[in-house]
C-alpha cells in the first residue's frame, strides 16, 4: 500500500504553516468566550490570570507536540502518534472520536458564530432569525468544503489572507482602547475592583474549558503535517511562533477589554468585542467589529476544514476506516472524500445543536487525546530512541508533564461539576472500542 505521504504533495511552507495555527485558532472563542468567563470568575485579576494559565498549559503542549511532529511529519498529525506510541486500539478511538463527535463540533460551532455575525453585519437579529442563521453556517461549511478539495493550496490562502486581516482588527482594537479608551470612561480601576460575584475553584475550571476553546488550534497543523515542506524544520517552528503570539494577543485583548468595560459588564454582554467598540467608535464601530468576527470565524473554517479530513484519511489508508474515504482527487489531489464526510456532519450539527454544547463538547473530548498525543513523547524516548529528532522538547520531562497534568485536573473538575454532559461525551468516546475490537480487530471493514 502506497503511503499517504506519497499520495499527498507538500505545498505548505512556513509562513502558510504559521498562518495555518493562528487563523484556526482566532475563530469565535476570543469575541465569545469572556463572557462566560466572566460570568463564572467575576474578578477581573483572576479572569486575566486564566488567561495567561491557559496559553501556559497551550505552550507546554505546544513544545512537547512539535517534538513528536517533526519526528513523525505523518498525515493524520495525533492521530499518527498515537498509533506509533500506544497501538492502533488508540489511534482508531481518537479518529473515531473525530468523526462522530469531536470535528463535527467545532465545525458547527465556529460555523454558527459565521452565520449569526453575517446576519448582524447587515442589521438583522439572528436570534429572529434561527434558520436564517443556520443555514447561512451550513452554507459557510460547504464552502469550506469545496475550497479545500480544490487544493491545499488554496484553503490555506483562504486562512492567510484573513489570518493577518483578523489580526490586524485584533490589534487594532487593542490599540484603540489604550489610546482612545479614557476619553470614553475606561479606567485602570476596572483591574483593581473586587470581585462581583462568588468565587469556586470548580467554577475557575470550568471558565479554563471556555480558555482552552478559544485556544485550540495550535494542534491542528499536525493534521496536515504530511504536506508541510520541509516538515523537520517547519513544523516545530510554525506550532512555537504561532503559540506565541496567540498568548500575547489574547491577553492583551482582554486587557483591552477590562479596560473599557467593567468585569460586571463583561458577564452580560455575549458579543464583548462589539460593545468595546461601540464605547469607542459608536454603532460603526460596531458593524464594524461584526464584520471582522464573520471574516475570523470562517477563517477558522476553513483552516479547521483543511486540517482535519486528513485524519479520516490517514485512518482509511491505514485500514481502519472503508477503503473510498482514503481516495484522493485525480485532479485536485486532495482527500475529497474524508473533506466532503467531515462536511456533511458538520452541517448536520450545526442545524441541530447550540454554540455552547457544540463547543463545550469538543475541548472536553478533544483535549485528554491532546494529552496522550503528548505522553507518546515519553513512550517514543524510551522504545524508539534512535528516531530522528531534529527538534527536541524544551524543558522535558517537566515540560509534558505540566501539561498532561493540567488537562487531568479540567477533566476531572468537569466530570464534578458538569457531570452528566461529561459523562455522555466520555460515553461516546469509549463506545469506539468495541467497534474496533469487533470490526476493525477482525477485518470486517
Amino acid at each position: 500500500m502506497d503511503t499517504a505521504e506519497a499520495k499527498l504533495p507538500r505545498t505548505l511552507g512556513l509562513w502558510s504553516s504559521v498562518a495555518l495555527v493562528v487563523g484556526i485558532t482566532i475563530g469565535s472563542g476570543i469575541f465569545r468566550s469572556p463572557a462566560g468567563i466572566a460570568q463564572k470568575v467575576p474578578h477581573p485579576g483572576l479572569m486575566i490570570a486564566l488567561w495567561v494559565v491557559g496559553g501556559i498549559v497551550t505552550l507546554c503542549g505546544a513544545l512537547s507536540l512539535a517534538e513528536i511532529a517533526a519526528a513523525l511529519p505523518e498525515t493524520g498529525g495525533i492521530y499518527a502518534y498515537l498509533r506509533e506510541a500506544w497501538g492502533r486500539w488508540a489511534a482508531f478511538l481518537f479518529g473515531w472520536s473525530e468523526l462522530v463527535l469531536i470535528r463535527a463540533s467545532a465545525l458547527g460551532g465556529i460555523a454558527v458564530v459565521f452565520g449569526e455575525y453575517l446576519l448582524r453585519s447587515f442589521g438583522i437579529d439572528p436570534s429572529e432569525h434561527v434558520l436564517a442563521a443556520r443555514g447561512l453556517s451550513a452554507g459557510a461549511i460547504a464552502f469550506a468544503a469545496a475550497a479545500n478539495i480544490a487544493g491545499a493550496n488554496i484553503g490555506a490562502m483562504i486562512v492567510g489572507v484573513a489570518t493577518w486581516a483578523k489580526f490586524a482588527a485584533l490589534t487594532l482594537l487593542v490599540l484603540a482602547a489604550f489610546a482612545l479608551g479614557g476619553a470614553h470612561g475606561a479606567t485602570t480601576a476596572h483591574f483593581t475592583a473586587a470581585a462581583s460575584g462568588p468565587l469556586s475553584g470548580g467554577a475557575m475550571g470550568l471558565a479554563l474549558v471556555s480558555v482552552l476553546w478559544a485556544y485550540d488550534g495550535w494542534a491542528d497543523l499536525s493534521f496536515a503535517s504530511g504536506e508541510v515542506t520541509d516538515p523537520q524544520r517547519n513544523l516545530p517552528r510554525a506550532i512555537i511562533f504561532g503559540t506565541l503570539a496567540l498568548i500575547a494577543l489574547y491577553v492583551l485583548t482582554n486587557v483591552a477589554y477590562l479596560y473599557v468595560l467593567p468585569v460586571a459588564t463583561i458577564s452580560r454582554s455575549p458579543l464583548v468585542a462589539a460593545d468595546t467598540m461601540l464605547a469607542l467608535f459608536g454603532r460603526s464601530g460596531v458593524v464594524l467589529v461584526s464584520i471582522f468576527v464573520m471574516i475570523s470565524s470562517f477563517s477558522s473554517l476553513n483552516g479547521s476544514m483543511l486540517a482535519s479530513p486528513r485524519v479520516f484519511f490517514a485512518m482509511a489508508d491505514d485500514g481502519m476506516l472503508f477503503t473510498a474515504i482514503a481516495k484522493v482527487h485525480p485532479r485536485f489531489k486532495t482527500p475529497y472524500v474524508a473533506i466532503l464526510l467531515a462536511a456533511v456532519l458538520g452541517i448536520a450539527l450545526v442545524m441541530s445543536r447550540t454554540f455552547e454544547r457544540l463547543t463545550d463538547t469538543f475541548v472536553l473530548a478533544i483535549w485528554p487525546f491532546y494529552a496522550l498525543g503528548v505522553a507518546a513523547i515519553y513512550r517514543l524516548r524510551r522504545d524508539r530512541p534512535d528516531l530522528p529528532r531534529p527538534y527536541r522538547a524544551i524543558g522535558y520531562p517537566i515540560v509534558p508533564a505540566i501539561f498532561i497534568a493540567s488537562v487531568a485536573a479540567f477533566v476531572v473538575n468537569s466530570l464534578v461539576n458538569d457531570t452528566m454532559n461529561s459523562v455522555l461525551t466520555f460515553v461516546v468516546i469509549l463506545a469506539g472500542l468495541p467497534v474496533y475490537y469487533v470490526a476493525v480487530d477482525r477485518k470486517i471493514i
